[in-house]
């Protein structure tokens, strides 16, 4: 039988005091998994750098909104982080490490490659145009790693 999948979503304004918000709402979410602190510590990197994308890429001269939705399905947890801004028109080049639109704010240019070290799995779509959508999973406490000490 197949379990229920557990989902919540919101929706809030893309500024960059609403990141700790965003990671502490998913954080909070997932310990129904009983998630390691390293689980833990991962999901709440990855969806840092997801809503700072967001904040400092999506809406460069004007105010917009941030979509979290997360879903757990058996032992896999599910983000999506989705803005409404101007979009990515080069997604392989935006996910090559230390390329960023912004060098001279200081950004490393490492927003993708955290997300993708951190999570099991990425994807990244955008027409270039309206908005981006990131959607992470990671399996907490997967089999391997429950098998790998007894």
């Amino acid at each position: 039988m197949k379990e229920c999948a557990n989902v919540f979503e919101i929706t809030f304004e893309a500024k960059s005091i609403n990141e700790g918000f965003a990671r502490v709402c998913v954080a909070a979410f997932c310990v129904q998994l009983n998630p390691s602190v390293d689980e833990i510590s991962d999901i709440k990197t990855a969806v840092s750098e997801a809503v700072t994308n967001c904040v400092v890429h999506a809406y460069p001269k004007k105010e917009g909104l941030i979509k979290l939705r997360c879903e757990i399905e058996g032992n896999k947890v599910t983000i999506e982080v989705c803005d409404f801004g101007v979009g990515i028109s080069d997604i392989k080049k935006a996910r090559e490490p230390f390329y960023t639109t912004k060098p001279t704010e200081e950004r490393s240019g490492m927003g993708f490659a955290v997300m993708e070290g951190f999570m099991d799995s990425l994807e990244v779509e955008s027409n270039g145009q309206s908005g981006t959508k990131v959607v992470m999973s990671k399996v907490i406490g997967s089999l391997e790693k429950m098998s790998v000490g007894g």
